[in-house]
Order: structure tokens, then C-alpha cells, then sequence
């Protein structure tokens, strides 16, 4: 019967202690900011499954957001994904035929759970999404539905830039 009550408590122990283990080591990422595309906790709150500034939710919405250099640069809105955990929307800014900024302005934040995963993985997709140019980007692990969600629409936003 000691055995029993011995490996019982082991066990809860265990599991006890593998639950309260933090899993994110990632919180440089969210605190360290992206290449200026504002997805961090700033641009999370109250953005929900709503969408940020700008409600254009087509696939191309061709708004100027300021001059920089030769041509004008142009803000374009992916299409909306719907994803497991909730929609996904990009928007990318693209000036002289690069991309230079990529920004999730819609997203699942209804929980801390979603909060502190799109905390570090928004960040890290949008600086791929600048330093690929493309949609070729790598899901972020523990991310992989919002992941897939904001590749989708920022292959929209790219097609709509004819990029």
C-alpha cells in the first residue's frame, strides 16, 4: 500500500510541475520589437478578431501610406483567413517593388493563451515575410495554425501587389 501512495504522489508531482513548466523562451522576440511592423503586444490589444486602423478587408486595397524614394508606397490588405483559432489578416507595405513591411491586422485574441503565442510569433513572421519577399516563410513552432493563417493572407497581399 506504501508503494501505491508513493508512485500516486510521484505522479501528481510530475505532472504538477510539467504543467507550471513555462514553454515560451521566446519573450526577447516579443519585447525586442520586429522590423517596424507593430504586431507586438502594442498593435495586439483591442485588436481581437476586429481589424486594426485601416477596416479594408479586400484584396487589394492600394491605400498611399506616404512617399519614400522614387514611387509612392502602397499598404495592401490580404484576404481574411479563417483559421482554427480565429481569422488572419496581413497587411503588407510595398515600396519600390519590395516589401518593407508586413503587419497582421486582424488575428485570434480572445485569451492570454492566443495573446502570448501571437506575442512572439507575429514579430517573427512579419521580419521573415521583409527578409523573404515572398510567402516562403517558416511556421513558427507552437504557432502553426496562425502560422499557416498569416501565410495565406500574405500570399493574397502579395498577388494583389503583383509581387
Amino acid at each position: 500500500m506504501r508503494r501505491i501512495t508513493v508512485a500516486l504522489l510521484s505522479t501528481i508531482s510530475s505532472l504538477v510541475l510539467l504543467f507550471a513548466y513555462p514553454t515560451s523562451h521566446n519573450a526577447s522576440v516579443a519585447t525586442g520589437g520586429s522590423t517596424g511592423s507593430g504586431t507586438g503586444s502594442g498593435a495586439g490589444t483591442g485588436a481581437g478578431t476586429g481589424s486594426a486602423a485601416d477596416p479594408t478587408t479586400s484584396a487589394s486595397s492600394g491605400a498611399s501610406s506616404g512617399t519614400s524614394g522614387s514611387k509612392a508606397a502602397k499598404s495592401y490588405t490580404g484576404a481574411a483567413v479563417d483559421t482554427r483559432w480565429g481569422t488572419v489578416q496581413v497587411r503588407i507595405t510595398v515600396a519600390n517593388g519590395k516589401v518593407t513591411r508586413s503587419q497582421a491586422v486582424q488575428y485570434p485574441n480572445d485569451n492570454g493563451h492566443d495573446q502570448e503565442i501571437n506575442a512572439y510569433a507575429l514579430p517573427v513572421l512579419a521580419q521573415e515575410a521583409v527578409a523573404a519577399q515572398s510567402a516562403s516563410i517558416d511556421a513558427v513552432s507552437g504557432a502553426t495554425v496562425t502560422s499557416n493563417g498569416y501565410i495565406e493572407s500574405l500570399q493574397s497581399a502579395l498577388d494583389a501587389a503583383h509581387l
